[in-house]
């Protein structure tokens, strides 16, 4: 969340007006295994960890079929140093490379917010952030990355122009410019819709999986999947996507307990007397920022 913190107070300042989503495609399977060991040597000059490490990277991959995949490329995700290295090989890629060189060469002022393969970079003027839009590929390329054209924009985004610019999504928010309390610009952010139905769609196959669990064991997993959730997507000015949330998640759970026999369990009063006994959590902002 530091990192949605810390976008957002960057937007709030007013300073930038225009921004670069991008997306790199398949970014875990095409780290390249000799230029990940070239980086990590320019700090580690242990050469038997340093082999240690290309081994991990070979080391073949179970497939659901039984079968044993040994890739060329990539770092396997799920794997304890997986999200360590990939964040090794982007700072050089990318971190390093924009505060070195592109800030060097924009007019205006630059930012860039980045947690593991998901990127903003916002920009004081249109001309810095079309510089930067058109050279990232070639950038990326040199470290056998590939940006996804389809998800990489050059949008407005700006306190000025609130009125007509864009919206983009970061970390499963969507960010947009609105009206204030005081009728000034606000940044607005909300769950993004691709998270949101998501979301239901595994809290559907989770109920349907798990109905038959006893009432207080049921509400109790219930109640740690919807805090979780709460605890990632709860941040200022999202409650009503919240609420919606609980509001449907409610209709899904009520809709499944119904389906367990082939005689209707509750009807809605009796569910609402359920829902009193177990207690399900309710929606709450848990960050102010």
């Amino acid at each position: 969340m530091d990192a949605i913190g810390e976008l957002s107070a960057v937007l709030r300042s007013g300073r930038y007006h225009y921004l670069v989503e991008a997306d790199i495609r398949s970014f875990f399977d095409k780290i390249d295994h000799a230029k990940l060991i070239e980086l990590l040597a320019l700090r580690i000059d242990d050469k038997a960890f340093l082999r240690l490490i290309r081994k991990w990277l070979k080391a073949g991959i179970l497939e659901p079929d039984g079968a044993v995949n040994y890739p060329e490329q990539g770092s396997p995700q799920g794997g304890s140093v997986s999200p360590i290295l990939a964040n090794i090989y982007l700072h050089y890629a990318l971190d390093v490379w924009f505060e070195e060189t592109v800030k060097e060469h924009c007019q205006g002022a630059a930012h860039l917010c980045r947690y593991a393969d998901d990127f903003v970079c916002a920009f004081e003027l249109q001309a810095d952030a079309e510089r930067f839009y058109a050279v990232l590929g070639s950038r990326l390329e040199q470290f056998g990355l590939e940006v996804a054209e389809e998800k990489t924009n050059l949008i407005r985004f700006s306190p000025v122009h609130w009125k007509v610019s864009g919206a983009f999504e970061f970390l499963g928010f969507e960010f947009r410019w609105g009206r204030g309390r005081w009728g000034k610009p606000a940044i607005k952010r909300r769950t993004a819709r691709k998270k949101y139905r998501a979301s239901l769609a595994s809290f559907q196959d989770w109920c349907r999986k798990h109905c038959r669990l006893p009432k207080a064991v049921l509400f109790a997993k219930l109640n740690a999947k919807l805090r979780g959730y709460y605890q990632y997507y709860g941040i200022r000015g999202n409650f009503e996507s919240l609420a919606d949330f609980y509001h449907h998640a409610r209709r899904l759970l009520f809709r499944t307990l119904n389906r367990r026999s082939q005689r209707r369990s509750y009807n809605w009063k009796g569910f609402a007397e359920l829902i009193k006994v177990f207690r399900l959590e309710r929606p709450r902002i848990c960050h102010d920022f």
